[in-house]
């Protein structure tokens, strides 16, 4: 990889199904605190947590971890990147990984994965997909699939089920047929410093309202979303208090192993 690369992990508090979210404790440290240990661990040349809230800052600043405080009024996580790129002052080359702040088992050579794909491709913009397996999960509407060109370019992003097999559903839809490109994506994104700024001006999209997808701003308008596939599924994120369970279980058990 020839340049280098920053990751920005957001953290907001206002989660409905996990207030303070930021904070929840994992094995004695804050989550995002847990995240951004595992961002370090990635290539990158900075990582920088990005929040409104002063308890948040101050967990973060008390582990030696960056912050910058944001304003409050953000529409979205995007437009708050944008307000870190434009703190740092990153040159617009940059490349800006955005790592979900309730992502504590964030693998570090995904993070890299995507930053050298950036580096090696001329989109402002990158995020990751992997197959899907399931009937069950390619008619789930929580599920946001993708369909690529032949250079891994998104065609489009949607919550139905895409690219839809005609005739061997005409037969069977309690099975995907084995050549199915069906692929889950996964919500994290890389950018170009620069296009961060051109983001915040775009008018947003009557798709992105319909199906309730940001990304689909930046292929209305344009502008290519390169994707890199990956074979597995990352470790899901904390959205709810079983899942602060489940991923406090896991560091239980690797501390265990030790």
């Amino acid at each position: 990889m020839t340049g280098t690369f920053v990751v920005v992990i957001p953290a907001r508090m206002a989660s409905t199904r996990l207030p303070g979210k930021p904070l929840a404790d994992i094995a004695g440290k804050p989550m995002v605190v847990r995240v951004a240990e595992r961002a370090l661990q990635s290539r990158a040349a900075r990582v920088v947590v990005a929040t409104d809230h002063e308890a948040v800052a101050g967990a973060c600043r008390q582990a030696g971890v960056e912050v910058v405080m944001t304003r409050t009024d953000h529409p979205s996580g995007t437009d708050r990147l944008a307000e870190v790129v434009e703190q740092l002052k990153l040159p617009v080359e940059t490349i800006v990984v955005n790592v979900q702040g309730d992502e504590p088992l964030i693998d570090p050579a995904l993070i890299d994965q995507l930053a050298v794909l950036m580096d090696g491709c001329n989109a402002p913009m990158a995020t990751v997909a992997h197959p899907l397996q399931g009937a069950d999960e390619f008619f789930n509407p929580n599920v946001v699939k993708v369909v690529l060109d032949r250079h891994s370019r998104a065609l489009y992003f949607s919550r139905a089920p895409i690219p839809w097999p005609r005739d061997a559903f005409a037969v069977d839809r309690q099975s995907l047929p084995a050549n199915l490109p069906a692929l889950r994506h996964i919500g994290m994104y890389a950018y170009r410093a620069g296009f961060l700024e051109t983001y915040t001006r775009l008018e947003p999209s009557p798709l992105e309202s319909i199906e309730a997808l940001e990304q689909l701003r930046v292929l209305w308008h344009g502008h290519d979303i390169v994707v890199a596939r990956v074979e597995q599924a990352p470790p899901a994120g904390v959205d709810t208090p079983e899942d602060l369970e489940r991923v406090n279980r896991v560091f239980r058990d690797t501390n265990t192993s030790k």
